[in-house]
Parts: structure tokens; C-alpha cells; sequence
């Protein structure tokens, strides 16, 4: 299939092994220009119903799979990838409006998760236990092994549309799991086209099943699906929320908002880190959940800092998703370009000054740098998932971390500081899933754990610690008295 056929087919549904056709599909279009790039399935309950089947039939292969075999299929993945990563990108930047460029490193990304799980695949293991550590646990032994709890149930949102798949997908079949996936409305055409690679890579027909369309509709199956043993989402708050309310005695693992804040300490080297933060600021125009949205910059430094700031962004190049020099291109939809206006518009009639930006052109937003905004206002304490940054000016990073955590969110924080007792202190203070020290909390690299508290989420990512969640600890102990 030609990158081309890729990008405008009518897309099927992808169950049990095979393409499958259903009763609707809906114009899939570009953010960018608003043109239609695919026809996508759009499954109804009974698509789903058929597609937990096939991966409840499944069950058995893949827990009966040996490591090394699931190990290979991993890494056929993975290889599989390599040589298709410039068609890989081109289909995240059509349905994403993510910049070529950082589509092609989100590529580079999943190819290291697939890698990443095909060598965990070969680590799932457990421990012995000393009985007779206890009274009357004298001559037993004991050990402990770790199993596949069955079917997964993955919800993905849009801004890593393989990625983020890749961390659901990749765990769940290194464990021996079967799974369910359904993908963002904007992006399916990624997952889809891992479903391709994977079939191509061996998988056991029913081990993946990709079903697209309506969230409510597919989530509620999936949630209430006794045969669905886990349910792994990445999206909002309220709908992670609502999932984890229903799940009953599921496992449920929640990714979801955040509004990501980096604190800098006097005596930084800011020509250092200036380029930095804007990529953690704008990257994917901001739609990112460790997004850097709040600095809470050190008031000797905090003049310097927002010059450079804006020095720096407004250099950055607007554009068609397509062209490798693009920094910046168009949200994900009209709603959020409307949105995120709304929003600077609210920290406007507030006291708060746009620096730079504050201006949409289509569906592109200029990044946007704002000073002086009030703790309450939504650009700073909601998830504003856009080119946006608040600036505000501290006297002390104990000030500082009382803004960061004066928050509902708590997915990551980064401090850049010369001090290592300050460095210490605040990784004790912050109250977040990741503290980043000499970085912006932006940063993640796919192996180590990544997950927030309080209305951040529920449970851990990375690779190995996602197998933990979505493996059953089982206990065998003998008696050697018998």
C-alpha cells in the first residue's frame, strides 16, 4: 500500500485478523486545511461486541505464547516501523497537523516502546519467598509467577497517536494480553495502520483489535464488558473520571490533565535553557499533557527571562505540517482555536499582559506568552492543551512550589536550580508523579514510569511498569512434608 492509499482509503475496522466492514463512516478531515483525508469506520456496540469476541478467543494463544515468541513479534514491530517510519509520519502529520518533523521523532519514539517491549517480554518474572522466615512456613517453598489478566481495553487520545498506542499495545501483547483498541476520533488512521504492521509482524489473529468511531459508544462497551479485564485510558479528566466510576472490580490505569510548571531559580544561565522551554512550551502546539504551561521564574532573573522568551518564540515558523521547516501549525480543531482565544481573552480582562501572540490565523494559534496572571484564571490553573504560557515572577522557590502545587493537577514539574539542597527540598515539596531537576517537565523517554496524583491520574506507564498493571500476581507455595 503507497503512502498515498494510506492516508485517503476508506478505512475498515480491524477485528479478529481480518478488515471489516460496518454500517457507517464518517469523513475523517485534515486540521490544517480542513480537507478530507479518509473515510474511517464508525463502529457500532455490536462492533465492539465482536471485536472483545475475537480478543477473549485470543486469550489462550497469547498467555500460551512463550516470551521469546512474543518477543519476536515485538521486535518485528519494531523493524517493520524502521522501514516504514517517512510513511508513518506523513499519516500523523495529515491527521494530527503535528509538524513533520515531530512527527517523524514520535515515530522514532514508538519504534523504541515496541523495542522496549520486546525486551521486557523476556523479564516478566517473580520472586522466591523464605517461609521460614514465619512460624510454621518451615519446609515450603515458595515463589511467585506474574499472568496475563486477559483482554485490555486501550483508549488513546490524539496527540501521540502511535505512541501512546504503542505504550497501551505494547505492554499488554509483551505480557501475553490480548487487546481492544480504540483510538482518538481525530487520529485513527495511525492506529489502523499499526494494526497493518502488526498483522504483518505475526500476531496471533484476535491479539489486536482496532475499532473506531464514537467514544461514548465504544468506552461504555468497553468498560461494562465483563470479558475486558482492564481498561488503560489516556484523555481528559471527566471522562477518565466517569471510566474509573464505572469500571467496578476492573483495573483501571488513568493518564489524563495536567498544566505542567517549571520553576527557575536565581544564578540560572538562562541563554541555556531558553530553547528548551520553548520546545516544551510549543512543541505540537502545546497539545502535549507535560506541556510546559506555568514558569515561576525567580523575580532577579524574571525581566531577562521573558525577553529572551519572547526573543525566542517569535522566531518560531508557522505552517503546513508537511514542511520540514515548521515549528507551529493548526490545533486539532476550530473548538480549541476558539477556546484557547477565550481563554487569553479571560487573562486579558484579568491584569494579565500577552507578551507575545495572543493571535489565531485559521486554525493556527500564534504561540503565546502571557505575564502577570492570577493563580485563578484558566489559562493558569486549568489544562489549556495549546501554544500558551503563563509567566509569573516569584521571590523564592518556596513561593514557587506553593503556585506549582496549589494545583488539581500533578503529572510532572521541572526546577532548574545551581543549589542541591534547594534541588533536594523540591523534590520532596513538589506534589507530582515526576520531578524533573535541571529540566522542564516536558521531559519523558519510554521506559521510565510516567503517571501523576491527584486528578493526573491513576497508575504508572513505561513499558515495565505498565506489564506490573496488566499482569496478575499469582503465588505457589509447596509443601515438602507431604
Amino acid at each position: 500500500m503507497t503512502q498515498t492509499e494510506t492516508i485517503t482509503a476508506k478505512r475498515q475496522l480491524f477485528i479478529d485478523g481480518k478488515w471489516v466492514e460496518t454500517e457507517t463512516y464518517k469523513p475523517l478531515y485534515s486540521p490544517y486545511s480542513n480537507e478530507e483525508i479518509a473515510q474511517v469506520a464508525f463502529a457500532t456496540a455490536e462492533d465492539v461486541d465482536q471485536a472483545i469476541a475475537a480478543a477473549f478467543g485470543a486469550t489462550a494463544v497469547m498467555a500460551e505464547m512463550a516470551a521469546h515468541e512474543r518477543a519476536a513479534i515485538l521486535e518485528n514491530v519494531a523493524r517493520i516501523l524502521e522501514d516504514r517510519a517517512d510513511e508513518a509520519a506523513a499519516i500523523i502529520a495529515s491527521e494530527a497537523a503535528k509538524p513533520i518533523k515531530t512527527a517523524q521523532a514520535e515515530v522514532s519514539r514508538t519504534i523504541a516502546t515496541y523495542k522496549f517491549a520486546a525486551e521486557e517480554a523476556k523479564r516478566i518474572h517473580g520472586e522466591t519467598i523464605p517461609m521460614d522466615a514465619a512460624p510454621g512456613g518451615e519446609n515450603r517453598i515458595a515463589y511467585t509467577v506474574r499472568e496475563p489478566l486477559g483482554v485490555i481495553g486501550a483508549i488513546t487520545p490524539f496527540n501521540f497517536p502511535m505512541n501512546l498506542v504503542a505504550h497501551k499495545v505494547g505492554p499488554a501483547i509483551a505480557s501475553g494480553n490480548t487487546v481492544v483498541l480504540k483510538p482518538a476520533g481525530q487520529t485513527p488512521l495511525s492506529s489502523l495502520f499499526l494494526a497493518e504492521v502488526f498483522e504483518a509482524a505475526g500476531l496471533p489473529a484476535g491479539a489486536l483489535n482496532v475499532v473506531t468511531g464514537s467514544g461514548a459508544v465504544i468506552g461504555e462497551v468497553l468498560v461494562k464488558d465483563d470479558r475486558v479485564r482492564k481498561i488503560s485510558f489516556t484523555g481528559s479528566p471527566a471522562v477518565g473520571i466517569g471510566i474509573r466510576n464505572k469500571a467496578g472490580l476492573k483495573r483501571v490505569t488513568l493518564e489524563l490533565g495536567s498544566n505542567a510548571a517549571v520553576i527557575i531559580d536565581r544564578g540560572i544561565d538562562l541563554d541555556k535553557i531558553i530553547a528548551r522551554c520553548v520546545s516544551g512550551a510549543f512543541a505540537f502546539q502545546g497539545q502535549v499533557c507535560i506541556s510546559l504551561q506555568r514558569a515561576y521564574v525567580h523575580e532577579d532573573l524574571y525581566e531577562e527571562f521573558v525577553e529572551k522568551m519572547v526573543a525566542a518564540t517569535n522566531q518560531l515558523k508557522l505552517g503546513d505540517p508537511q514542511d520540514s521547516s515548521t515549528d507551529v501549525s493548526a490545533l486539532i480543531s476550530p473548538k480549541d482555536v476558539e477556546r484557547a482565544l477565550a481563554w487569553i481573552e479571560e487573562a486579558k480582562q484579568g491584569g494579565a499582559t500577552v507578551a507575545a501572540g495572543g493571535v489565531a490565523e485559521g486554525n493556527m494559534l500564534h504561540p503565546t506568552i502571557l505575564t502577570g496572571v492570577d493563580a485563578e484564571l484558566k489559562v493558569s490553573c486549568q489544562e489549556v492543551f495549546a501554544p500558551i504560557i503563563v509567566i509569573n515572577k516569584v521571590e523564592s522557590v518556596q513561593e514557587a512550589i506553593e503556585h506549582v502545587n496549589n494545583s488539581r493537577y500533578g503529572l510532572q514539574a521541572g526546577i532548574y536550580t545551581e543549589n542541591i539542597h534547594t534541588a533536594l527540598m523540591a523534590t520532596k515539596k513538589l506534589h507530582v508523579g515526576g520531578v524533573m531537576v535541571n529540566d522542564i517537565p516536558t521531559f519523558r523517554v519510554d521506559h521510565m514510569p510516567y503517571g501523576g496524583v491527584k486528578e493526573s491520574g491513576v497508575g504508572r506507564e513505561g513499558v515495565k511498569y505498565a506489564i506490573e498493571e496488566m499482569t496478575e500476581l499469582k503465588l505457589v507455595v509447596f509443601n515438602q512434608n507431604y
